[in-house]
């Protein structure tokens, strides 16, 4: 799928909100956000000073982001997901935040549980988490 540009661009951003709403960034989330960010091919020099000042810089607000397409929301809603399982729980500003996103998308929310549900199962079967835009770029 050819992913237009604001969406790469929106899909980003929305998982560095998603990162830095638990007001903590562990090194799997980074890992994560490295590689999704080298798959949407933003450079190595943008993401590491995103990464440095991201739990401190003011500017990346929590605006809500509407995608091209279904498709591209769902991956979205996933690799949030698992960005924000990474430590173990989903805290109330990530589930919030997701909640918005899913319904300015238009996915209901049994497809919201259900990612979740899929996220979870994935992150106790293997160590290694699997990333969601992999499967439409």
């Amino acid at each position: 799928m050819n992913i237009p540009i604001i969406d790469k661009s929106n899909y980003l951003k929305g998982l560095f909100i998603t990162a830095k709403l638990d007001g903590k960034l562990n090194k799997q989330e980074k890992e994560i956000l490295k590689e999704i960010s080298d798959r949407l091919g933003f450079s190595r020099d943008f993401y590491e000073e995103t990464v440095r000042n991201l739990l401190r810089n003011k500017y990346i607000k929590e605006e809500q982001i509407k995608f091209s397409s279904k498709e591209i929301a769902l991956s979205f809603i996933e690799d949030a997901l698992t960005i924000s399982l990474s430590d173990g729980s989903l805290n109330e500003n990530e589930k919030n935040w997701l909640q918005q996103i899913s319904e300015l998308n238009q996915i209901e929310s049994q497809e919201l549980n259900n990612r979740l549900q899929k996220v979870n199962l994935n992150s106790h079967q293997t160590s290694k988490s699997k990333i969601a835009i992999m499967s439409i770029i």
